[in-house]
């Protein structure tokens, strides 16, 4: 069991004392929450980021999604716009992404918490590993995923992909800093769904 692995043991270690000692994000109860409403079995495409929101209020356990009532931040808004330039769907008003997850889409991040105002304080202490045990999951389905990889962290983690069985798209993160270089225009959402619908396996309804 993977949270009995030495790594996995070191990494609860270390939150502990974070959690204890500063503000980290998300809440502990929701750190897991992408593969709770989204079962491996059932992905049909995964979403994955770099590390959680790192303001207050914002992240919740799903890469880029915010809870109901909190204000879309500007990756979020990006996400949107190019939705909406891809898809024709309109801009949506909440940033809660559950919908998506619930379509089987895993909303993952390449780590999984983050100490409040420190976007990257928590890479390098097992997150890692863990993630790419949970890509290691998903590529073992026999259904045709597709791993929509935003961002350079994400990026890397395109060799664990068997891309006989299933596709990679790779886009820059919609963060304001990278949106411009290549992720407005990247038609993300319907190229996923081009190629889900090609494997028979139904597209993904984007609207929230």
């Amino acid at each position: 069991m993977e949270r009995e692995r030495e790594y996995f043991l070191e990494l609860e270690a270390f939150l502990d004392g974070e959690y204890r000692a500063a503000q980290v994000f998300p809440p502990r109860q929701q750190v897991f929450k992408a593969l709770e409403l989204t079962s491996i079995r059932r992905v049909r495409v995964v979403v994955l980021g770099q590390d959680p929101y790192h303001q207050p209020g914002q992240a919740h356990g799903l890469a880029f999604s915010v809870p109901r009532g909190i204000t879309p931040p500007p990756s979020l808004r990006n996400l949107f716009r190019e939705l909406h330039q891809d898809t024709g769907l309109p801009i949506p008003d909440l940033g809660n992404l559950e919908p998506w997850a619930r379509e089987g889409v895993l909303l993952l991040n390449t780590v999984l918490t983050v100490r409040a105002g420190e976007p990257g304080s928590h890479a390098g202490k097992g997150w890692e590993e863990f993630t790419d045990r949970v890509i290691d999951l998903v590529n073992a389905n026999r259904g045709r995923t597709v791993f929509l990889l935003l961002g350079s962290q994400a990026q890397k983690k395109g060799h664990r992909v068997d891309t006989a069985r299933h596709a990679i798209i790779e886009a820059p993160h919609p963060s304001p800093l990278s949106a411009r270089r290549g992720f407005f225009g990247s038609r993300i959402f319907s190229r996923t769904n081009e190629l889900l619908e090609r494997a028979g396996r139904g597209v993904v309804d984007w609207a929230l």
